[in-house]
């Protein structure tokens, strides 16, 4: 199975979220920081354990793009990008 990494689009696995997709905003050792630009806001991003989100998708969008290169990204284009 894949790691998730920045910028790849993930499904989330459990809790309140389960089923939703968020792209992965940052990752730590056992964490991944997630949003989806309207439940979950960059902002307010979503620290969830990695082993409760699988990856969907690792293609390059044009906002998993601008996530690995730090440019600044909206909530409106990670909402249009996920729907």
């Amino acid at each position: 199975m894949m790691e998730a990494e920045v910028g790849h689009i993930v499904i989330s696995l459990a809790g309140r979220d389960k089923e939703r997709l968020f792209y992965v905003l940052k990752t730590e050792e056992n964490f991944v920081y997630l949003a989806d630009g309207s439940l979950r806001k960059i902002e307010s991003c979503k620290k969830k354990k990695r082993k409760h989100v699988k990856v969907v998708s690792d293609d390059e969008t044009r906002v998993s793009v601008k996530l690995r290169s730090g440019e600044k990204v909206l909530n409106s284009e990670m909402r249009k990008s996920l729907s």
